[in-house]
C-alpha cells in the first residue's frame, strides 16, 4: 500500500506541475522574441520553464503576475517587432528606444489599450503609423522620432485626448497636419519637426492651450502661422524654421513673458517685425533670419535683457541699428548681416559686455567702428564686410585676447594696421581685403601659432613680408595680391599647411624659395606680376595637390623644370611674360587635367611641341611670343576641347595652316599673326565658332575663306601685312581693307610705283592716297606689337555708340581737347560711356595721340587711372570708348558748376590722395616708368563716389631704362601745369 501511495503522489506532482507552467503572457513574449534579435546573455533569461515572465531581463509585471512594462532601451536590440505584441494586453508602458529595430510598427500594437507610455524612437522602423494606435486612449507619451516612418499622420493618433508628448520628428511623413491636432487638449511637448509634411498649420493649434513646445522646422508647411497661436499662453520654444510660411508675423501678445524660443528663419514671412516682441521678456533666442522682413529694427528690442542670440540676417530691414540693443545684457551672438541697414554702428554695443560675435557685414553701414566695441574682452568673431565703414583700426583692438575672427574687407578703412596685432590672442582668420591700408604687414600677426586665414590683398600696404609668416605652420591660405610690398618671399617651414597662396601684383623681388616644396597642400600659387628673378626651383615637383600655377609677368629665368610634370593635378599653368628659354618639356604631356597652358612672351624655341594633342582637357593655348619656330604641328586639330583661344603669334612660324585645323571646331580666338606663314587660309574658313582671328602680317595668299569675311568688317586690321590676300566677294557691297580677288589692279607696291612714274601728274594724289590707307593699319600694326592683349571693338558695339550719339552729333559733346572731342554715349541706364575721336588729318598729331592712349591704358590698371573699354581705328578717324564719369573733371567741380558742389577737406583730400596715388602707380609701379606730362584739373574725372580718375594719355611718355628724362621736340602739355625742367629748346 506504502508504494502504491507514493506512486499516486508522484503522479499528482507531475500533473500539477504542467498545469501551473508558463503563462499566455510568457508564450507571446517567447514568439515575440523569435523575431528580435537579443545580444548574448539577455535571452538567456528568458525561460520556458518559468511559470510567468516577471522575472526575464526587461519585463515588469504588476499585480496578479500580469506584463505591465517592456523595457528594451539601448541595449541593441535588431530585428522587428511582432504582431505577438498585441496579447499583452495589460501593457502600460513599452521602451524599446535607441536600438536597431527595422520593419513596420504592428498594427497589433493597438490592442494595448492600457498603454501609457510608447517609445520606438531613434531604430530603423518604415512603414507608416498604424491607424490602429489611435485605440490608445490612455496614452501620453508617443515617441517615434529618428526612423522612417513614412505616409501621413493618422487623423486618429491625435485624437487621443490624453498625449501631453508626441515626438514624430526626423522622419519622411507627408502629408497635412490633421486638423484633429486641436483635440490633444492635454499637449504639452509637439514635436514635428524634419519631415515632409505640407499644407497649412491648422487653425485649431490654438486649442492646445498647455502647450508648452512646438517644433515643426524643415517640412514643407505653407500659409501664415495662425493668430490664434496667441491663445497659447504658455508656449516657451516655438520652432517653425525651414518651411515655406508667408504673411506677417503674428502679432506677439503681452502674454509671452514665458517664451525662450522663437525661430521663424528660412520662410518667407514679409513685414515689420513686431514691437510687441519686446513683451516676451524671458526670450533668450530670437531668430527670423533668412526672410522677407522689411521695415527697421523695432527699438523695442532693448528691452528682452535675458536674449542670448539674435538673427536677423538675410532680409531686407532698413534703417538704422537701434541704440536700444545696447541693453540686451545678456546677448553674446548678434548677426544681422545681408539687410539694408544703415548709418553708423551704435556705440551702445559696447554695452554687450558677454558678445563674443559680431556679423553686419554686407549692410550699407558707414562711419567708424566705435572704440566702445574694440573693447568687448569677449569678443571672438566680429565680421563687417561689405559695407562703407571707414577710419583707422584703433590700437584697443590689439588688447583683445579672445578675438580669433576679423573680417573688414570690402570697405574704405584706411592708415596702418596695429602694429602689435595678434601678439595677445590666438587669431584664426583675418581678411582685411580691398581697403586702403597702408603701412606694414604687422611682424607677429601669426604669434599665436594658429592663423589659419590671411587675406590683405587690394590695399596699399608697403614693406617686406613678415619672415615669421613662413613659419606659421597654421596658415593655409593667403592672399596679399594688388599692394606695393617689396623684399623676398619668405622660406616656408617644414610642415606647411599652405595650400592657397597668391602674392600678385606687388614688387617682390628675389627668386622663387625652394622651401616653396615643403607646402605640400598647395592648390594654387599665383606669383605674377611682380619683379621674381632667376629660376622656378625644381621643388615645385612637390607639389602633388597643386591646380593652378601663375607666375607671370616677372622676371624668370632658366628652363622650365622637368619635376612640374609630377604636380599631375594642374589645370591651369601660367609662365607667360618671363624670359624663360629652351625647348617646351615633353614631360608635361603628363599632366593630363591641363586646361589652361600660356607661355606667352617668353623666350622659348624647339618649335610647337606634338604632345600637346595628348591633353585632351586643353581650353587654352597660349605660346605667342617666342622663338618655337618651325611648322603648325598637325596634330593641333585633334585638340577637340580647345575652344577659349589658340595662340601662336610671333613666333617665326612657316609653312601652311594644316587642314587638321579646320577639326577646332569650338575654337573662339585664333592667333596666328606675325609669323611667315603661307598658302591658303581656307582651312580655318570651317571654323564657325570664331568670334576673334587675327592672321596678319604673313604671307597668306588668295580669297579669305567665307567663314571669315564677316571679320573683314569687324576686326580688318587681321588681315594686314598679307599682300596677296583678297577679298572674294562679288559684288562687293562693303568695301574692305583688302583689294577684290577679281580686281584688275596690280597688287605690287612696285608696280604702282612704276605706273606713278609713268603718270606722273598722279604721283602726288597716288602717294596722298597711299599715305591715308597706310595710316589705319600702320597703327593697328602697332598696336598689336605694343598691346597684344588690346583688341579692337565689336562692330556690334560701335554701331550703338554711333546710334545712340547719332552719328556724333554736337549736342552729345561734353568736352574738347587738343586732339580730340568727347562725347557722351548712353546706351542704357547702367550702360553710360564717354567717346573721344580723333580726327586724322584735321588735328594735328591726333594719330601719335591716340596711338600713345591705346599703347597706355591698355597696359596699365589702378583704380584712380581711367579705364579703356574699347577702341576703333578707321581710315579717317578713331574712337577710344571710357565709362562715363558721373561728376565731370575736377576743373568743373571747382570752377564750372554753379552753385558750385560742397567740398569740404576730408573729400578734398580723398581726391588729393587719389591722384597722389594714381601717380605714384604710373612713376614706381609701371616698368618702364610712365610721365603723364599733362595733369590738370581738367584731366582728373570724378567718378559717383567723386573717386579721381587720371585721363588724356595722349602724351604720355614711357621712361626706358637709358633715359632718366624724356625728350620732346618742343613744348607738351598745358602751359602753367608743367615741370619748369621738362620744357626743351
Amino acid at each position: 500500500m506504502a508504494s502504491l501511495f507514493w506512486q499516486c503522489t508522484l503522479l499528482l506532482s507531475a500533473f500539477a506541475h504542467h498545469s501551473y507552467g508558463l503563462n499566455s503572457e510568457g508564450k507571446s513574449l517567447l514568439t515575440l522574441s523569435r523575431t528580435l534579435v537579443f545580444q548574448s546573455g539577455i535571452k538567456s533569461t528568458w525561460k520556458s520553464s518559468d511559470s510567468n515572465p516577471c522575472r526575464w531581463f526587461g519585463i515588469h509585471c504588476g499585480i496578479n503576475s500580469y506584463v505591465v512594462s517592456l523595457n528594451f532601451s539601448s541595449i541593441g536590440i535588431s530585428g522587428s517587432l511582432g504582431p505577438e505584441v498585441g496579447q499583452l494586453h495589460h501593457l502600460e508602458r513599452i521602451d524599446i528606444g535607441f536600438n536597431a529595430l527595422s520593419g513596420s510598427i504592428p498594427p497589433e500594437l493597438g490592442n494595448c489599450t492600457r498603454l501609457q507610455y510608447l517609445d520606438l524612437s531613434n531604430n530603423l522602423l518604415s512603414g507608416d503609423i498604424p491607424e490602429n494606435l489611435g485605440n490608445l486612449s490612455r496614452l501620453s507619451f508617443l515617441s517615434l522620432y529618428n526612423n522612417f516612418l513614412h505616409g501621413s499622420i493618422p487623423d486618429s493618433l491625435f485624437q487621443i485626448t490624453n498625449l501631453e508628448a508626441v515626438y514624430l520628428n526626423q522622419n519622411n511623413l507627408t502629408g497635412t497636419i490633421p486638423p484633429s491636432v486641436g483635440k490633444m487638449r492635454k499637449v504639452i511637448l509637439l514635436w514635428l519637426s524634419d519631415n515632409l509634411l505640407s499644407g497649412f498649420l491648422p487653425d485649431s493649434i490654438g486649442n492646445c492651450t498647455k502647450l508648452e513646445e512646438l517644433y515643426l522646422a524643415k517640412n514643407q508647411l505653407i500659409g501664415s502661422l495662425p493668430n490664434n497661436l496667441n491663445r497659447i499662453k504658455g508656449l516657451n520654444y516655438v520652432d517653425v524654421s525651414s518651411n515655406g510660411l508667408t504673411g506677417r508675423i503674428p502679432l506677439i501678445p503681452s502674454s509671452c513673458k514665458d517664451l525662450q524660443w522663437l525661430d521663424l528663419s528660412n520662410n518667407k514671412f514679409e513685414g515689420e517685425i513686431p514691437e510687441g516682441l519686446g513683451n516676451c521678456s524671458s526670450l533668450s533666442i530670437l531668430a527670423a533670419d533668412n526672410n522677407s522682413l522689411t521695415g527697421q529694427i523695432p527699438s523695442s528690442i532693448g528691452l528682452l535683457t535675458k536674449l542670448s542670440d539674435f538673427y536677423l540676417f538675410g532680409n531686407s530691414l532698413m534703417g538704422p541699428i537701434p541704440p536700444d540693443i545696447g541693453n540686451c545684457s545678456s546677448l553674446t551672438n548678434l548677426e544681422i548681416y545681408e539687410n539694408q541697414l544703415e548709418g553708423a554702428i551704435p556705440k551702445e554695443l559696447g554695452k554687450l559686455i558677454h558678445l563674443q560675435k559680431l556679423s553686419l557685414f554686407s549692410n550699407n553701414l558707414s562711419g567708424e567702428i566705435p572704440v566702445e566695441i574694440w573693447k568687448l574682452q569677449d569678443l571672438q568673431e566680429i565680421l563687417l564686410y561689405y559695407n562703407e565703414l571707414s577710419g583707422e583700426l584703433p590700437q584697443e583692438m590689439v588688447e583683445l585676447k579672445n578675438l580669433k575672427v576679423i573680417t573688414l574687407y570690402g570697405n574704405k578703412f584706411s592708415g596702418v594696421i596695429p602694429q602689435g596685432l595678434g601678439i595677445n590672442s590666438s587669431l584664426l582668420k583675418i581678411d582685411l581685403i580691398n581697403n586702403f591700408l597702408t603701412g606694414a604687414i604687422p611682424p607677429g600677426i601669426c604669434h599665436g601659432r594658429k592663423l589659419e586665414i590671411l587675406n590683405l590683398g587690394l590695399n596699399l600696404l608697403n614693406g617686406s613680408i613678415p619672415s615669421d609668416i613662413g613659419n606659421c605652420v597654421s596658415l593655409k591660405r593667403m592672399i596679399l595680391s594688388h599692394n606695393h610690398l617689396t623684399g623676398y618671399i619668405p622660406n616656408w617651414a617644414i610642415q606647411s599647411s599652405l595650400n592657397y597662396v597668391d602674392v600678385s601684383v606687388n614688387d617682390l623681388n628675389g627668386s622663387i624659395p625652394t622651401t616653396v616644396g615643403n607646402c605640400m597642400n598647395l592648390t594654387l600659387i599665383n606669383l605674377s606680376i611682380n619683379k621674381l628673378t632667376g629660376p622656378i626651383p625644381q621643388e615645385i615637383g612637390n607639389l602633388r595637390q597643386l591646380g593652378v600655377l601663375n607666375i607671370s609677368y616677372n622676371n624668370l629665368d632658366g628652363r622650365v623644370p622637368l619635376e612640374i610634370s609630377h604636380c599631375k593635378r594642374l589645370f591651369i599653368v601660367d609662365l607667360g611674360f618671363n624670359s624663360l628659354s629652351g625647348s617646351i618639356p615633353s614631360s608635361i604631356a603628363n599632366l593630363t587635367d591641363l586646361s589652361q597652358f600660356i607661355l606667352q612672351g617668353n623666350q622659348f624655341s624647339g618649335g610647337v611641341p606634338n604632345f600637346l594633342s595628348q591633353l585632351n582637357h586643353l581650353t587654352e593655348v597660349q605660346l605667342g611670343g617666342n622663338v618655337l619656330g618651325g611648322k603648325i604641328p598637325l596634330s593641333l586639330g585633334s585638340l577637340q576641347s580647345l575652344n577659349i583661344a589658340l595662340n601662336l603669334s610671333s613666333n617665326g612660324l612657316i609653312g601652311e595652316v594644316p587642314p587638321q585645323l579646320a577639326n577646332l571646331e569650338k575654337l573662339q580666338s585664333l592667333d596666328l599673326s606675325l609669323n611667315n606663314l603661307s598658302g591658303s587660309l581656307e582651312p580655318l574658313g570651317e571654323l564657325s565658332s570664331l568670334i576673334y582671328v587675327n592672321v596678319s602680317f604673313n604671307l597668306f595668299a588668295g580669297p579669305v575663306p567665307e567663314g571669315l569675311r564677316k571679320f573683314l568688317q569687324t576686326s580688318p586690321s587681321s588681315f594686314i601685312g598679307n599682300a596677296d590676300l583678297c577679298d572674294s566677294c562679288s559684288p562687293c557691297s562693303n568695301q574692305t581693307i583688302l583689294k577684290q580677288c577679281n580686281s584688275k589692279s596690280k597688287s605690287s607696291f612696285s608696280k604702282i610705283g612704276l605706273v606713278a612714274i609713268i603718270i606722273g601728274s598722279l604721283l602726288f594724289c597716288l602717294l596722298v592716297i597711299f599715305a591715308i590707307g597706310c595710316l589705319v593699319p600702320l597703327l593697328k600694326k602697332i598696336v598689336i606689337e605694343e598691346v597684344p592683349s588690346l583688341h579692337e571693338g565689336s562692330s556690334l558695339l560701335l554701331n550703338k555708340v554711333m546710334e545712340a550719339t547719332e552719328n556724333m552729333d554736337e549736342k552729345y559733346v561734353i568736352g574738347r581737347g587738343a586732339h580730340g572731342t568727347v562725347y557722351m554715349a548712353s546706351l542704357s541706364p547702367e550702360e553710360v560711356y564717354a567717346v573721344k575721336k580723333f580726327v586724322f588729318g584735321a588735328q594735328k598729331g591726333s594719330n601719335v595721340s591716340m596711338l600713345t592712349e591705346i599703347r597706355t591704358l591698355g597696359k596699365i590698371k589702378h583704380r584712380n587711372l581711367m579705364k579703356l573699354v574699347n577702341f576703333w581705328l578707321k581710315s579717317d578717324c578713331g574712337l577710344i570708348l571710357y565709362k562715363y564719369m558721373e561728376n565731370g573733371s575736377l576743373h568743373d567741380v571747382l570752377h564750372e558748376i554753379k552753385p558750385s558742389p560742397f567740398l569740404d577737406w576730408k573729400l578734398r583730400y580723398k581726391i588729393a590722395i587719389g591722384i597722389a596715388q594714381g601717380l605714384s602707380y604710373l612713376h614706381w609701379d609701371c616698368n618702364p616708368a610712365i610721365i603723364h606730362c599733362d595733369i590738370k584739373p581738367k584731366n582728373i574725372l570724378l567718378d559717383s563716389e567723386m573717386e579721381p580718375r587720371i585721363t588724356d594719355f595722349g602724351i604720355a611718355r614711357f621712361m626706358d631704362q637709358f633715359s632718366a628724362t624724356p625728350t620732346t621736340t618742343g613744348i607738351m602739355g598745358t602751359i602753367g601745369y608743367m615741370s619748369p625742367g621738362f620744357v626743351q629748346s
